[in-house]
């Protein structure tokens, strides 16, 4: 395999909750990832860090077609990205990326409502994660986050006395990262409460959560067990890592933090 094939495969995932989503609905667009951040969309960021990003070789986007005419002339800074249909969620978009991919190739996802995504994270992460590990996902403590943005909201799960924020972005491998995207349709259904999801994978497992006294790694170990695969966390030093555009203020936020680091 060359030194090119053995690079990533980037999946964006673009989805949209239509006008039901607050953001899209608070800049007047029909699909949050074209709404505009420090002057470009969203989307286009995203897509513009990972090109520059050495551990990527290939781009793909999963997204309507519809959104893709929404962007007008800007839709030919995509050409070159494969397009996947999207799922019904966004792990059955994953699912189908993942059945599209060579043997052996990795594949790198995150969400076009990662605006803050920089190269410098891509490459931490991507480096990070252990050659022998089915899935990778990008966590930053809140100890990190509020340090730099304290009156940031965000949703954490805590594990050993600390707080976990997640950072969309996961690295998948193999055949065995296809189990851990249908148990990431689970997640899906509880990402907002975590005592749910922690639940899903045993009362006892539960208890020791509730209890403060469940480490990350003691919990990664019982997912791998459940999934069939070898699941892995990578802590990241960046809080803008953590920082997706969920709802107005985290645009608010995000373009605040792009005028400091001058667009």
């Amino acid at each position: 395999m060359s030194a090119a094939d053995q690079r990533l495969t980037a999946l964006i995932l673009a989805g949209s909750r239509g006008s039901d989503d607050p953001v899209a609905r608070h800049a007047g667009q029909m699909y949050k990832a074209l709404v505009p951040v420090a002057g470009m969309p969203m989307l286009l960021r995203v897509a513009r860090t990972l090109r520059q990003a050495p551990s990527v070789g290939r781009l793909a986007l999963c997204i309507d077609r519809l959104a893709l005419q929404q962007l007008g002339d800007a839709a030919g800074l995509l050409s070159d990205i494969q397009i996947v249909e999207p799922g019904a969620t966004p792990s059955a978009s994953v699912r189908r990326a993942l059945e599209g991919l060579p043997d052996g190739s990795a594949l790198l996802v995150t969400t076009a409502d990662h605006p803050l995504l920089t190269v410098a994270m891509v490459e931490h992460f991507s480096a990070a994660v252990p050659a022998n590990v089915d899935v990778a996902v990008a966590l930053a403590t809140a100890t990190t986050i509020r340090r730099a943005y304290p009156d940031s909201i965000r949703t954490y799960y805590r594990f050993g006395g600390e707080g976990y924020s997640g950072c969309n972005l996961f690295l998948m491998r193999g055949s065995a990262a296809a189990r851990v995207a249908a148990f990431w349709s689970e997640m899906e259904r509880h990402r907002k409460r975590p005592w749910r999801l922690v639940a899903a994978i045993g009362p006892l497992t539960l208890l020791r959560f509730l209890l403060g006294a469940l480490s990350l790694q003691a919990a990664l170990r019982r997912l791998s067990r459940i999934v069939g695969a070898t699941v892995c966390a990578v802590e990241m030093p960046f809080a803008e890592a953590a920082i997706d555009v969920d709802k107005p203020a985290d645009l608010a936020l995000a373009e605040r933090i792009l005028a400091l680091r001058g667009g």
